[in-house]
């Protein structure tokens, strides 16, 4: 029985895989056979990547309103 070490993507990495998803021209699980992680990171980067997206938009409008 092997056990695989998780290893550590930094976060250019994550974003480029959560932007190569995001514009669709392949599926998830054959960018995540092409980068050698599993599926469902993919979904996770994607997801923080659009939610931290969403929060500095938010954040610049709120900035905006009271400004």
């Amino acid at each position: 029985m092997s056990i695989k070490k998780c290893r550590n993507h930094d976060a250019w990495f994550k974003v480029g895989v959560a932007l190569e998803a995001l514009k669709g021209e392949r599926t998830v699980p054959e960018l995540a056979a092409k980068c050698g992680v599993h599926p469902t990171m993919i979904y996770q980067w994607k997801r923080a990547l659009l939610d931290g997206a969403f929060n500095t938009i938010e954040t610049d409008s709120q900035v905006q309103a009271v400004a």
